[in-house]
């Protein structure tokens, strides 16, 4: 079985067309921008009849750029059960922030 998390980091890889994807990132990774920062933020579970039909991670999905540009986000969103929630400049950096069940 291929590893899910694996295959998110390759679509956010794709979408945002270069390297610069972090998961859960410490503090003393330098990035470069634009970026994707993601992390791991809980799950959905749909249950019936005491079983499990289906499990999805929820991920904190943001996007980092220096300009305010929505290309990336506007691709993100296009995935079946990603959501968009907010865009902040913080630092001079605009911050857009979404959520994403792969």
């Amino acid at each position: 079985m291929t590893d899910r998390r694996l295959a998110l980091h390759e679509i956010l890889v794709a979408a945002l067309g270069s390297r610069n994807v972090y998961y859960q990132p410490p503090a003393t990774v330098k990035m470069k921008y634009p970026c994707i920062v993601y992390h791991r933020d809980g799950s959905d579970i749909l249950r019936s009849d005491n079983s499990i039909h289906r499990k999805l991670k929820r991920y904190s999905v943001t996007y980092i750029d220096t300009t305010s540009s929505e290309t990336v986000t506007d691709l993100l969103e296009e995935m079946q059960y990603c959501s968009y929630n907010n865009k902040v400049v913080v630092d001079n950096l605009y911050h857009s922030y979404l959520t994403l069940y792969y």
